[in-house]
């Protein structure tokens, strides 16, 4: 039937152009402008009735065609689903026991009482200082001290009992008191001389060696790192200020180990930095096994949205117009068989994760959507669906 209305159409335009050809060209040789115009009329009008009449025959076609070209596709169907977005960041572990220490006191450096590798505890001698005799100083002025001592009791006894003059008395008391006072100075200064260590830890680097001359807060001599407690830190944008917070749950990988572990933040900062317009956080590490050295680079990921009633959709499938506009086609069944008609349907999108973002706006609950296929299907439509799925 279809191939009978389109042979007819053919020979009616063939001879309409033919004869429609020498008459046109009888017209212009005639050079009558008046003809001309009347014949321009009457092709424009041939050209508006065939337009219709074509239109006829295509709907006639239409309802009498059984086996329809439809454009083939696949959809799935929408179904509500649990979603968790991770914030991923980069971040280096640190430990506020990782120290380098430098001498109190100028001098020869006489010993170093420590190796390498060396495991030590808080308060055990490191390293001395040639003290350039003030440990002699310091046997005299005890020596003194004890005989001050001597003076001031027996003076405090003798005033007791109303003997001497009270003169006496404070100038053996003020003479005591002040040569204590130059004593505690005296091993206050000699103790400088000691390098101790300043918490329990593992001695990293022994940097000055043992016969050299060093100065006051200039000379490194010793590193001393504790792997107890260790940190990461990282730097956060400001748009995340209110998600991130104090006790979300954190995925810590460390490439070089190829080992994950999973924590939570432990300290959010108060302060954006307004070079860069970020926030620090801070997430404490187990380190039993001491696998976890300082300035390792760590990737992390942060639980900063969830969502148990979410529609996801493959980034794939949204279109976006001239207008910046992102939109998707939905499926509505006609109730043929496998056949629906396609609408073009626009949406917003929220937060992605992986090849998956999260639709907020434009997509209901048991919606199809048509998937593979998409970006060759028109709003309105005629469309053959080969497999329906679920995004459960």
């Amino acid at each position: 039937m279809k191939k009978i209305f389109l042979l007819l159409v053919t020979n009616l335009l063939l001879i309409s152009c033919g004869n429609d050809s020498k008459s046109v060209e009888s017209v212009i040789e005639s050079n009558n402008l008046q003809k001309i115009r009347e014949k321009r009329i009457e092709i424009v009008t041939k050209q508006l009735e065939i337009s219709k009449n074509l239109k006829l025959i295509d709907e006639a076609i239409s309802k009498l065609d059984t086996v329809k070209k439809l454009p083939l596709v696949t959809a799935f169907q929408v179904k509500h689903s649990d979603f968790t977005h991770f914030l991923e960041l980069q971040g280096n572990v640190s430990t506020k026991k990782n120290i380098i220490l430098y001498p109190e006191f100028s001098g020869l450096l006489t010993s170093i009482k420590v190796k390498e590798g060396q495991r030590v505890s808080k308060g055990q001698l490191l390293a001395t200082i040639d003290d350039g005799g003030m440990s002699q100083q310091l046997a005299q002025m005890e020596v003194q001290l004890s005989l001050a001592k001597t003076t001031f009791e027996r003076q405090q006894r003798l005033w007791n009992q109303k003997i001497g003059s009270e003169i006496e008395y404070l100038q053996a008391k003020a003479t005591y008191e002040g040569q204590e006072n130059a004593v505690k100075q005296m091993r206050s200064q000699l103790a400088k001389t000691s390098v101790k260590a300043p918490f329990s830890g593992i001695i990293d680097d022994i940097i000055t060696e043992q016969g050299t001359v060093v100065g006051a807060g200039q000379s490194p001599i010793i590193r001393i790192v504790n792997l107890d407690k260790m940190f990461i830190e990282a730097e956060v944008p400001e748009s995340y200020l209110n998600n991130i917070t104090v006790g979300k749950t954190v995925e810590v990988f460390f490439p070089v180990l190829g080992k994950t572990f999973n924590t939570k933040v432990s300290q959010v900062s108060n302060y954006i930095n307004p070079s860069n317009r970020t926030f620090k956080i801070t997430i404490n590490i187990p380190n039993k096994e001491k696998e976890i050295k300082p300035n390792l680079t760590a990737k992390i990921k942060i639980n900063d949205y969830s969502s148990s009633d979410a529609v996801l959709i493959p980034q794939s499938i949204i279109s976006e117009n001239a207008l910046g506009e992102q939109y998707i086609f939905v499926a509505t069944k006609t109730g043929n068989k496998d056949e629906a008609i396609a609408k073009k349907t626009f949406i917003k999108t929220g937060k992605t994760q992986g090849d998956f973002v999260e639709i907020t706006e434009g997509v209901s609950n048991d919606d199809i959507i048509v998937k593979e296929g998409a970006r060759n299907v028109k709003d309105g439509q005629h469309i053959s669906i080969l497999n329906l799925e679920s995004n459960e």
